[in-house]
């Protein structure tokens, strides 16, 4: 028989194998099946079949499947590292036991052709595997950060012509590009005419994202848009004095966003009511 029958009959024993080369992973094996329905062993068995077989093209293919699984899944690569090599050291033992069974005792060029070949298809496999799993994470990383940045710069229309933009945490300068975009886009597809900006959520804007801001306030007023901010925090005003900046006629400042409110919209808060009863009363 050739090593393909050779591993189809004794697949057993060559699991078994496998299991006592690959200690950490064998305890790992329903587990892994049952998160990403991955059976390992099934995997090993389709590989090492590839691999005699000399299907290169299978193989890189093969690995581009795994590598997406993995990295969909977010399972261990150490795992993954371990068990193929554990493939590799029993293929290894099986190449050796068939030749000694086929009474090929003096392997000689047969030897070291065989291993060029299974060590550059194993490594193919690897070099697939790594680079699918990557390219897939790094696509699932980029898909998650622009969902981010745009839940980053919530506009929450108000009435037809104002909205509110509440910013909370750390203004940096790649968040300030992407405040910038957002807010001009929105200004022309919603057709704002105020834009209240409540920074009273900002933890920390550094000089550059202070800068980017002021040039942000110019695009707005470009675009014909009032900017109002409210709820400034004492340590970002003395950032801005430090720079020796001001908003000028850029935009109106208030206190909070409550007083922006009631100054744009009109609108009235329990407290203010309360003091106007009182007001109210003292004139009577």
């Amino acid at each position: 028989m050739d090593i393909r029958e050779f591993l189809i009959i004794n697949r057993g024993v060559f699991e078994e194998n496998l299991l006592n080369e690959a200690v950490n992973v064998r305890d790992k094996i329903d587990e892994i099946h049952l998160i990403g329905n991955i059976n390992l062993l099934d995997n090993a068995h389709k590989l090492v079949l590839l691999v005699v077989e000399e299907d290169y093209e299978e193989v890189t293919n093969f690995a581009k499947q795994e590598g997406v699984l993995w990295a969909k899944f977010s399972l261990t690569l150490a795992f993954k590292l371990e068990w193929l090599q554990a493939i590799r050291r029993t293929l290894w033992k099986f190449l050796r036991e068939y030749d000694v069974l086929s009474g090929n005792i003096d392997v000689g060029e047969h030897f070291y052709d065989m291993e060029s070949k299974i060590n550059d298809s194993i490594d193919m496999f690897l070099n697939g595997f790594f680079i699918s799993y990557s390219k897939y994470k790094d696509e699932l990383i980029e898909s998650q950060r622009k969902l981010v940045d745009n839940l980053s710069v919530p506009i929450i229309p108000i009435t037809p012509s104002v909205c509110i933009l509440p910013l909370i945490g750390t203004i940096d300068t790649y968040r300030s590009q992407i405040i910038e975009e957002k807010v001009l886009m929105e200004i022309g597809k919603l057709r704002i005419q105020t834009l209240i900006m409540d920074l009273s959520g900002i933890a920390e804007m550094d000089s550059e994202s202070i800068k980017l801001f002021l040039k942000l306030l110019d695009g707005i007023s470009m675009m014909g848009t009032k900017s109002v901010i409210t709820g400034l925090r004492p340590e970002i005003v003395r950032d801005i004095v430090k720079l020796d900046i001001s908003f000028g006629s850029k935009a109106d400042t208030k206190g909070s966003l409550q007083k922006a409110l009631r100054d744009y919209l009109n609108i009235g808060f329990p407290s203010d009511e309360r003091n106007i009863t009182v007001d109210l009363q003292a004139k009577k």
